[in-house]
């Protein structure tokens, strides 16, 4: 039986790939399977994926069209045999023995999903990224592990590839992702899966080496795409909606709204100006729709700067009812607050 299967997109990544592949041959046992998959790769990425395949014992390259990581990766949790799932990113690269180390963590405490550290790797740069819980190596309940509201939490960590899933949990389809968005696909996915699953538990892996600031990451482009983000926090909250401990936990869902669309105004510069208009009208016509008393409680819990900067986003926008068409000539784009997160990241 396969122990673990290790589900791996890759698109344009040409220059990583050897890096990649060599650090799953660092990890390979003969009860583990290896599921590349190629998301219709234009540059030598498929030629790269068939050498390194003979080389690495229980691989298969897996080939789809161009359909975005979140189809892709549900496309592996589908074909993948093993009793635990985890992921990796084409760009990425595991330290050696770390897998058998997941697996060994996966036996010991059986929950249905594990979350590990990472190291964020910059350039030459090495930074140790440690997931926002302080209780290591015991069994714990995901819906407790969602609050606080007003600082990091596990839901605020919702990297699929640091940590591992159980059979059971993938059959249940709280693995799979939702495919209809294009970036942010993770933020509905760990709510979920905090919301859903039975147990859970932190270790202290640091296997993960996570490539930050190559130039085909969705976090680096400021397309369209960028812009699911609204539909991402619209459907977590949408899916709060009768759940028991609603009141409890819809103030940490606006709470990381508000902090995920601080980021995108921050960093606002990326997009064209039309895009950067739309950001603008949609963020402030998602901040309408929350609700107003919780949405004033998430603000002031948020530094002055930030806080200060989407009330302006808020009020500016919303005062235009009767004057010029919201980003319209004349705005000034200056919306920007100051965080390090990403669409993608930790964001308290």
């Amino acid at each position: 039986m396969v122990k673990l299967s290790v589900i791996v997109p890759f698109f344009n990544v040409q220059p990583f790939v050897p890096d990649a592949l060599r650090s799953l041959r660092a990890n390979a046992r003969s009860d583990f399977e290896f599921l590349l998959m190629d998301d219709g790769s234009t540059d030598r990425t498929p030629q790269l994926l068939e050498e390194g395949v003979g080389s690495l014992p229980g691989a298969r390259v897996i080939r789809r069209d161009h359909t975005g990581v979140a189809a892709l990766r549900n496309a592996g949790i589908d074909a993948a045999r093993g009793e635990y799932l985890t992921f990796m990113d084409g760009d990425d690269w595991l330290a050696p023995g770390y897998l058998p180390q997941l697996a060994r963590a996966m036996d010991e405490l059986d929950v249905d999903f594990l979350r590990t550290d990472h190291v964020q790797c910059t350039g030459s740069t090495r930074n140790v990224i440690r997931a926002p819980h302080g209780r290591r190596n015991a069994r714990l309940d995901p819906r407790s592990a969602i609050l606080p509201a007003d600082r990091p939490s596990l839901v605020d960590y919702p990297y699929s590839w640091a940590g591992a899933y159980h059979r059971r949990i993938v059959e249940q389809g709280l693995v799979h992702m939702p495919e209809h968005l294009r970036t942010a696909e993770d933020r509905p996915w760990i709510w979920r899966l905090h919301r859903e699953a039975k147990s859970c538990a932190v270790v202290g892996l640091l296997g993960v080496h996570y490539r930050r600031g190559v130039n085909t990451s969705l976090t680096q482009i400021g397309d369209e795409r960028q812009l699911d983000f609204v539909r991402s926090f619209d459907q977590v909250i949408a899916e709060l909606a009768g759940d028991p401990d609603e009141e409890r936990f819809l103030p940490k869902a606006i709470r990381t709204y508000c902090a995920i669309i601080a980021h995108h105004l921050d960093n606002i510069d990326r997009f064209e100006p039309v895009l950067a208009r739309r950001l603008k009208t949609l963020s402030a016509a998602a901040l309408g729709r929350l609700p107003a008393d919780l949405l004033a409680d998430a603000l002031d819990s948020m530094d002055a700067e930030r806080s200060a900067r989407v009330r302006r986003l808020r009020g500016r926008m919303s005062g235009r009812a009767d004057g010029p068409a919201a980003g319209s000539a004349g705005d000034d784009g200056d919306d920007g607050v100051r965080d390090n997160a990403t669409s993608g990241s930790a964001v308290a």
